[in-house]
C-alpha cells in the first residue's frame, strides 16, 4: 500500500457533499462504455472519486468534462498517460473528513491495520483493485470503502459502484448500488 503522501489536500470541499465512488471502470477492455446509471449518478454527484484502473484516457477525458468535481489515482492498470495526469495517493478535505484515495491496499487479511499505519488522520480511505466491494473500519476509526467495479463483476452478484453524502465531518447514507445483468450483445 503506498505510504500518505504530505502536504496539502488536492481538494476541500465544504458539506453537505453528495459522492460517487468508483473503481476499476477498465474500459474499453472489461466493456465498451460505462452503465448509463453510472452516467446519471456522476450528473447528480457534487464529487466523482476514482480509484484508479480506467485504462483509457478518454474514460478520464470524460468524467473531466462531465462531473461537477473530480478526485482520482491511477491503477496498476493505468498507462503512463493516466500516470502522468493522475497521482497515485489522493488527499481531499469533503465535509471535514480527511479523505484519501488509493487504488490498491494489498490482502484483505491485514487491511485495516496496514491503511492504519500508511494513512494516519484520515477519516475514509477509497480503494479500488479487487472489485470487490468492501465496508469496515480500522481500530484507529477509519473507514474504508471499496466499491467494486461497474463494468467487472468478477466473484460478484453484480458490478457495483458506492454512493454516499459527506456532511459535518460524517459520512451517512452510504449506499452499495448493483447494477442490472446485462447480457451482451454482438
Amino acid at each position: 500500500m503506498p505510504a500518505e503522501h504530505p502536504g496539502e489536500p488536492l481538494l476541500r470541499l465544504d458539506g453537505p457533499v453528495r459522492l460517487l465512488l468508483l473503481a476499476d471502470t477498465h474500459l474499453p477492455t472489461r466493456a465498451k462504455a460505462l452503465p448509463d446509471e453510472v452516467w446519471r449518478a456522476a450528473d447528480e454527484a457534487d464529487l466523482v472519486v476514482h480509484a484508479g484502473d480506467w485504462v483509457d484516457e478518454a474514460t478520464l477525458d470524460a468524467f473531466e468534462a462531465r462531473a461537477a468535481r473530480l478526485l482520482g489515482v491511477w491503477g496498476n492498470n493505468d498507462p503512463a498517460g493516466l500516470r502522468v495526469r493522475l497521482p497515485e495517493v489522493a488527499r481531499a478535505e469533503i465535509a471535514g473528513l480527511d479523505v484519501r484515495v488509493v487504488h490498491e491496499t494489498g490482502p484483505a487479511a491485514g487491511r485495516e491495520a496496514r491503511a492504519d499505519a500508511a494513512h494516519t488522520g484520515a477519516d475514509l480511505l477509497v480503494f479500488g483493485h479487487s472489485h470487490i466491494p468492501w465496508d469496515s473500519r480500522t481500530p484507529a476509526g477509519m473507514r474504508l470503502l471499496n466499491p467494486g467495479s461497474p463494468t467487472d463483476r468478477r466473484r460478484q452478484p453484480a458490478c457495483t459502484y458506492l454512493t454516499a453524502v459527506a456532511d459535518a465531518g460524517e459520512l451517512r447514507d452510504v449506499r452499495l448500488v448493483a447494477l442490472p445483468v446485462r447480457v451482451p450483445t454482438r
